[in-house]
């Protein structure tokens, strides 16, 4: 039985600062130059991936007017999502200012989204989309915590990377509930979750490449190795997309059968404390 909506559950975190300066390393990943700039091209992705996510939940939030713990929730989910865009563009301003240049693709990817997605897709395969597609971040967030993804990388996209990752496990169920309250057909989850894998792993491949074609004198056969050893170490297409599928895609599935809210709770308590002693 899945727990009711808790309207406490999800907790806004404004004044957190995540810094990057002149001093980051255009290479910040342990496992060398493909890793970085895959995981790179995933921050590209997230400044627009939060606000379709966010204006695709708000278009229902008259339908709420019901449910006044879920539209607490929903609130709550927008604060955070606001703030993690907020703080990934300050990333992508950085790359930005270490000589990339990436503003063809980001005008590309945002006609995609908001020229074709939002425009074309009628509402709720929009609102279908955003489910599935933070299902899959929290699945993201709970193997950075748990599988130490980051443990070697950059501090400071070690903070962002983590923060993000506890806070999507934190409102993974809100769009979700969204959807299973407006619309809440088995057909509808399937497409949406088709069209948010095409769309996430499609970009996330072109922002990367994107990214890796502006290295000089890459070596394209020395990145591949390195990208195949790091996914023989943690490979990700079977811990995320596989998994992501094969929960989604059970009728009875609920983000809240995952009981792991308390990882996401004990690294952001690591966050809030610091607060909380500046306060005093």
């Amino acid at each position: 039985m899945v727990n009711p909506p808790d309207p406490g559950r999800i907790v806004p975190r404004l004044n957190l600062k995540f810094h990057f300066d002149a001093t980051f390393p255009r290479v910040w990943h342990h496992n060398g130059l493909g890793s970085t700039q895959l995981w790179n091209g995933l921050n590209m992705l997230f400044p627009e991936g939060e606000r379709f996510i966010v204006r695709s939940v708000n278009h229902y939030l008259h339908a709420l007017d019901d449910a006044p713990e879920l539209r607490a929730q929903v609130k709550a989910f927008f604060a955070q999502e606001g703030k993690h865009a907020r703080e990934h563009q300050d990333y992508i301003e950085l790359l930005e200012s270490q000589g990339y240049v990436i503003s063809g693709f980001m005008r590309a990817y945002h006609r995609i989204v908001w020229g074709f997605i939002f425009k074309y897709f009628p509402p709720v395969l929009r609102l279908s989309i955003a489910a599935a597609l933070e299902h899959y971040t929290a699945i993201m967030g709970e193997n950075t915590l748990t599988l130490g993804v980051f443990a070697d990388g950059h501090p400071a996209m070690r903070a962002l990377i983590e923060w993000h990752a506890a806070e999507e496990i934190e409102h993974k169920s809100v769009a979700f509930d969204v959807l299973r309250k407006v619309a809440p057909g088995y057909a509808l989850r399937v497409t949406g979750m088709c069209a948010a894998v095409i769309a996430l792993f499609g970009l996330w491949f072109a922002a990367t490449v994107t990214l890796l074609r502006q290295e000089p004198g890459l070596g394209w056969t020395g990145v591949w190795r390195e990208l195949r050893r790091a996914h023989e170490k943690d490979p990700v297409l079977v811990r995320v997309v596989w998994r992501g599928l094969k929960e989604y895609l059970r009728p009875s599935f609920h983000p809240l059968d995952n009981d792991n809210l308390h990882i996401a709770r004990a690294h952001l308590a690591t966050l809030e404390e610091p607060s909380r002693a500046e306060a005093a």
